[in-house]
């Protein structure tokens, strides 16, 4: 039975037009799915259905998410990131949830539930963080004009240090302003989307937030968990829901360790008032 799927050129080049066209006759795409950015169940006979082929070192997986909760595209993942997904959809009983391919050569809070996860930023991040910065990443649900948003919160243990300067002053917010990042005086309003950014939450986990390749192509990791980092289902349903993620950036000591959602948002409140904060709305899974 043919599928109602979505197969974008991105995705079609790297598996090829003959595997497009048995995935859209239906012959190598499964019925019933649990969607790979949600992770509740699918049926790509009767609703329209993404291809979302994730890339790592060795292995490429093809997955299906909701045409409503993520675009077709390609992702590159490290391939630890990649076996992880796998085992985590493969855990969920739907028939046949993905297809796994040899690697191309050109790859690429609900207070209580707050979580904080330092993360080495990963090499492509050089150019914002230095080597040896941690960041602290909380994941929580920010309220703004009524409405509940999924953030993430990203704090350095330590100044940062513009690359190549012999100071030691702190350059964190002004390389991420000079990245489009725009400085809060208050938590009034969702702040713009920053194009060409993103974050990627795969598998129903946060993985990485993306940037834009200095090169151009395909983004790559500005910061990238080292284990899919979980996320509450009420922070997964509203970044489904808003198709976006607020990510907000304060230089060390501005945000610390909040064990509940509302000491979060003061911190974040004052560290706005204070002149050190910034922040911008980023889409979901590298669009």
């Amino acid at each position: 039975m043919p599928r109602m799927l979505d197969v974008s050129d991105e995705v079609r080049a790297e598996i090829g037009d003959e595997e497009a066209a048995r995935l859209l006759a239906g012959e190598s795409a499964p019925g019933s799915y649990d969607c790979t950015s949600c992770r509740t169940p699918g049926d790509s006979a009767q609703e329209r259905t993404s291809t979302v082929l994730f890339i790592g070192d060795e292995t490429a997986v093809l997955a299906f998410a909701h045409a409503t909760c993520l675009p077709s595209q390609v992702v590159q993942v490290t391939e630890e990131q990649l076996q992880g997904a796998v085992r985590a959809i493969g855990g969920t009983g739907a028939e046949s949830p993905q297809q796994q391919y040899p690697s191309p050569q050109h790859p690429q809070q609900q207070y209580e539930a707050v979580h904080q996860t330092p993360q080495e930023p990963q090499p492509q991040a050089a150019n914002l963080v230095p080597e040896q910065a941690v960041l602290g990443v909380t994941s929580g649900l920010v309220l703004l004009q009524g409405e509940l948003h999924p953030a993430l919160v990203v704090e350095p243990t330590a100044p940062v240090a513009r690359p190549g300067s012999l100071g030691s002053g702190d350059d964190f917010l002004p390389l991420l302003i000079e990245q489009g990042f725009m400085p809060l005086t208050e938590l009034a309003g969702v702040p713009p989307v920053l194009h060409g950014w993103s974050v990627l939450l795969a598998a129903g986990q946060l993985h990485a937030v993306l940037q834009p390749s200095p090169n151009g192509g395909r983004p790559v990791a500005w910061w990238q968990a080292h284990q899919p980092l979980q996320v509450t289902d009420g922070w997964r349903a509203a970044a489904n829901k808003h198709q976006q993620v607020l990510m907000f950036a304060a230089p060390v000591g501005s945000i610390g360790r909040q064990p509940r959602e509302d000491l979060l948002r003061d911190a974040l409140d004052k560290a706005a008032a204070n002149g050190k904060l910034v922040a911008s709305a980023l889409p979901l899974a590298g669009i």
